[in-house]
C-alpha cells in the first residue's frame, strides 16, 4: 500500500530524472571518447562501431518484444525515409562534428556549447509550432531573454578562457605560454566551438523532428532502432571516405573497447529516455536540461583528463546556469496555465452536460 500511495508523487518526476540521466551519460560518453581518441582511435571508427554495437543489441530486441506484444504498428516507405533523414541529424552529422570537436578540444567545451542547444530547440520548435510564442506574455519574453543569455554565456566560454583557476603569476613553475603555443592553442581551441555549434544545431533538428515523428507514429522501439540502423550504415559510408589507414579499424582493448561499450549501451539508454521524454513533456523540455553537462563535464575533465579550469568557463557556466533558469521557470509557468485552461474546459464540459438533464428533470 505504502508503495501504491508514493508513486502518484514519483511519476511526475521521471521526466526530469530520465533528463539527469540522459545528461551524465552523455558526458560520460565524451570524456571516455575523448580518452580513447588520445590514445590514438579514429573518431570516424569509433562512431561506427558504437553504433553498430547498439544497433546489434536494440533492434532485434525491439522487434521481439513489440512482436511479442502484437503491437507493430505498420511501416511505409515514406516513414522509412523519415527515419534516415533522422538518422543523419542524429547520428551521421550529430556525433561525427561533436567527436571531431573533442579532437581538437575538450569535453569541457563541448558541454558549453551544448548550452546552445535550448536556444537552437526553441527557435525551431516556434518555427515548426511545436511550441507558441506570444510577444506580449511575460513567460515568452522571459524564454527569450533567457535564451539569448544562454548565448551569451556560451560565447564568454569560447571567446574569453581566461586565466587557469588555482595557477598564480607568483608560482615559479607556472610559465605564460608563448605566443606561437597560444595561437596554435586558440585555434583548435574555435575549431573544435565551431564543430560543437553544428552538432547543436543538428541536435536541435534531431530533437524537433523526433517530435514531429512521433505525433505521427507513436512507437519510440520502432523509431529508435532504425534510426540506429540508418546511423550506422550512414556512418559506415562516411568513414569508409575519411578514415583510409587500415590499422584505424582494427580494436585494442583497454579504453577503446571501454569506451565503445559504454557508447553502445548508453545511446539505447539515452535514445530511449529522451524520445519517451519528448512524447511526455515536448522537444524544449529535453533541452533546457542540457546546462547541467557543464558542471558534470568540468568534473569528470578534471579528474580523468587532468584539465585546468580557467575563469572564462566558471564565469561562462554562472551565466548560462542564469539562463537556463529562467527558460526553465517560464517553461513550468506555461505548463501549469495549460493546465488549468484544460481543467477549466473539463469544468465547462461536464456543467453543459448537466444542465439539460437538470432542465429535463423539471418538464418531467
Amino acid at each position: 500500500m505504502g508503495g501504491r500511495a508514493v508513486m502518484p508523487y514519483l511519476l511526475p518526476l521521471l521526466p526530469y530524472a530520465a533528463m539527469v540521466a540522459h545528461v551524465c551519460f552523455d558526458v560520460g560518453v565524451s570524456a571516455l571518447s575523448k580518452a580513447a581518441m588520445s590514445k590514438g582511435m579514429s573518431h570516424f571508427v569509433f562512431v561506427v562501431y558504437s553504433n553498430a554495437l547498439a544497433t546489434l543489441l536494440f533492434f532485434p530486441s525491439s522487434f521481439i518484444y513489440l512482436r511479442l506484444r502484437r503491437k507493430m504498428p505498420p511501416i511505409t516507405f515514406s516513414l522509412l525515409c523519415n527515419f534516415f533523414l533522422l538518422s543523419f541529424f542524429g547520428v551521421t552529422l550529430l556525433q561525427n562534428c561533436l567527436y571531431t570537436g573533442l579532437n581538437y578540444s575538450s569535453p569541457t567545451l563541448a558541454a558549453s556549447i551544448n548550452q546552445l542547444g535550448p536556444a537552437f530547440t526553441f527557435l525551431l520548435a516556434v518555427i515548426f509550432r511545436l511550441e507558441s510564442l506570444d510577444l506580449r506574455s511575460s513567460r515568452s519574453q522571459i524564454k527569450i531573454l533567457g535564451t539569448l543569455v544562454l548565448i551569451s554565456g556560451a560565447l564568454i566560454v569560447v571567446l574569453y578562457k581566461g586565466p587557469p583557476l588555482g595557477v598564480t603569476t607568483t608560482h615559479s613553475s607556472y610559465k605564460e605560454p608563448t605566443p606561437l603555443i597560444a595561437l596554435k592553442t586558440t585555434d583548435k581551441w574555435l575549431i573544435g566551438a565551431i564543430f560543437f555549434v553544428v552538432a547543436n544545431l543538428s541536435a536541435s533538428m534531431f530533437t524537433i523532428f523526433q517530435a514531429v515523428i512521433l505525433k505521427e507514429y507513436p512507437s519510440q522501439m520502432i523509431m529508435i532502432s532504425f534510426y540506429l540502423l540508418f546511423g550506422a550504415l550512414q556512418s559506415a559510408v562516411v568513414s569508409l571516405i575519411a578514415e583510409r589507414n587500415l590499422n584505424a579499424w582494427k580494436l585494442r582493448p583497454g579504453i577503446e573497447l571501454t569506451a565503445i561499450i559504454y557508447a553502445a549501451a548508453c545511446a539505447m539508454v539515452s535514445y530511449s529516455a529522451v524520445a519517451w521524454t519528448i512524447q511526455k513533456k515536448g522537444p524544449l523540455f529535453v533541452a533546457i536540461f542540457q546546462p547541467l553537462g557543464i558542471a558534470i563535464a568540468a568534473f569528470l575533465s578534471c579528474i580523468f583528463l587532468g584539465e585546468t579550469l580557467h575563469v572564462g568557463s566558471i564565469v561562462g557556466a554562472v551565466v548560462i546556469v542564469a539562463g537556463f533558469y529562467g527558460v526553465m521557470w517560464a517553461q513550468s509557468r506555461e505548463e501549469k496555465q495549460i493546465e488549468l485552461n484544460n481543467a477549466h474546459q473539463r469544468q465547462q464540459v461536464s456543467s453543459s452536460e448537466e444542465t439539460p438533464l437538470l432542465g429535463s428533470h423539471r418538464d418531467v
